[in-house]
């Protein structure tokens, strides 16, 4: 396989796929802190020509990292569909560019050879792309799930309401997650990050959130983002386990950092499915996972194989797919400027991670955000936010005034959500959006002006407290 070209009398050769694949990704801070970026655009440019022309056979055929030595590797190709693959096995990468951009190729024939798309594929493709043509293949894509209720349908536009508390304190969660559903938020789910990682925490947090949910009849599902075997030993004691949540990377080395392995969210999975014909609950679906990803995670954990990072994020969307989530997320931006340095990047890899998670048949959201030392601000997030909504977004986060006071990172409001609902035309998920207006926080298609009358739920919250 030729991996060389010449550029106005420069030659540029590419060792490998690998090689190949970091040179052609977009300028990233988490690469060049690696060693493995482009050392000038023209090297990016002569990368992206060459990566142009391989094929998507040659990409399978050559696996980036090995497979003895590592499993998501073996994942990829055991769980690979080979009849779907067939469909676009001789293309070119830049021809499955051009495809994906096709007026023909709707999002429905996308979704149809995503089974066939190896991770490997789906960035090659990306690295190809300006934004805009991110924006326009992700919008073409729907992806639906269903736990309590539905999500991902086209027209919705869905909101994790994130009341974090840095003490833990249960009536504080409580009140912070009200004021997000009475902003229409929450239909995606009300998803915890605990300050403290212990067992009786995180079912302390999940009874209280399944009482307000039972207490009001609201149609989502609640998630406290311990670290797996801590959300396992809850369900254990009793605790109710809507979706089980795990932070998840393209190694498997990253993976082993983050505590977890294929073999533990696959047991966890099962035992989630099992508790769950127990309880006296009405479910949509049967699906129960919740994965969170972001680009630099196997850097930060020393586990990239030289591997560029947009690629990495593309296999940890693969560790994904294999568990038929409900919900993903990209968390862009929030390991830091490491990784992600400024506006510009953390821009592009939400747009990347977005795209990527579709073409594989991902439900994808994305939690648009910064850390306090990123050079970026809250215009940036604003900017990621509507391109987003624009691209067909799943979901994005709620958390109080942008600011989330125990992870101390920047994201995006209930103000923000309601905004991009509001130029899209977009509303929350059906079921949700019916209790909205059942219980007079919506009239219509919109945010009631007064949400304190006899059905709305400010003069409920007396109630919210008790439940604590």
């Amino acid at each position: 396989m030729n991996l060389s070209t010449t550029l106005r009398g420069e030659r540029f050769v590419f060792d490998d796929l690998r090689e190949l694949f970091a040179k052609a990704n977009e300028s990233k801070s988490g690469d060049r802190l690696a060693g493995i970026a482009a050392e000038s655009e023209r090297e990016r440019v002569a990368a992206k020509r060459v990566l142009a022309d391989v094929s998507l056979r040659s990409i399978v055929d050559r696996p980036i990292i090995d497979p003895d030595g590592d499993d998501v590797s073996r994942l990829v190709l055991e769980t690979l569909d080979h009849a779907a693959f067939d469909e676009i096995a001789d293309l070119s990468v830049g021809q499955f560019r051009e495809w994906l951009l096709d007026d023909r190729t709707d999002g429905a024939r996308i979704r149809a050879i995503a089974p066939g798309v190896v991770p490997e594929v789906a960035a090659a493709a990306a690295k190809l792309m300006s934004n805009k043509d991110l924006v326009l293949v992700g919008r073409k894509v729907r992806v639906v799930t269903r736990c309590r209720n539905t999500m991902g349908e086209e027209g919705t536009f869905g909101v994790r309401v994130q009341p974090n508390h840095p003490r833990d304190d249960l009536a504080g969660i409580l009140l912070s997650a009200v004021d997000g559903l009475l902003y229409g938020c929450g239909d995606a789910v009300i998803g915890v990050n605990p300050a403290t990682e212990s067992v009786e925490m995180c079912a302390s947090i999940l009874r209280a959130l399944d009482r307000l949910i039972g207490l009001y009849n609201i149609p989502t599902q609640a998630c406290c983002l311990a670290h797996i075997t801590t959300q396992l030993a809850a369900l254990e004691r009793g605790a109710p386990v809507d979706l089980l949540f795990q932070s998840i990377a393209g190694t498997e080395g990253a993976n082993a950092s983050f505590g977890t392995s294929l073999g533990l969210l696959r047991e966890g999975q099962c035992r989630v499915l099992e508790a769950r014909r127990e309880r006296e609950v009405h479910w949509a679906g049967d699906q129960v996972m919740y994965f969170e990803t972001g680009q630099g995670s196997a850097l930060s954990a020393g586990a990239h194989h030289g591997v560029d990072q947009l690629t990495l994020e593309a296999r940890a969307h693969a560790v994904a797919r294999a568990f038929d989530p409900f919900l993903v997320n990209s968390v862009v931006g929030f390991i830091g400027p490491e990784y992600l340095a400024d506006e510009r990047e953390i821009i592009r890899a939400g747009l990347e991670d977005h795209f990527i998670g579709k073409v594989l048949g991902l439900p994808m959201g994305v939690d648009v955000c910064y850390t306090n030392h990123a050079e970026a601000d809250q215009n940036s997030a604003d900017n990621l936010l509507l391109l987003l909504a624009a691209a067909g977004c799943n979901y994005v986060m709620g958390v109080p005034c942008s600011d989330d006071i125990m992870l101390n990172y920047q994201s995006t409001s209930y103000h923000d959500a309601i905004g991009a609902r509001r130029l899209f035309g977009y509303q929350p998920a059906p079921e949700f959006l019916a209790w909205l207006r059942e219980r007079g926080v919506f009239e219509g298609d919109d945010l009631a002006l007064d949400r304190t009358g006899p059905r709305g739920l400010l003069t409920q919250l007396a109630h919210v407290i008790e439940v604590s």
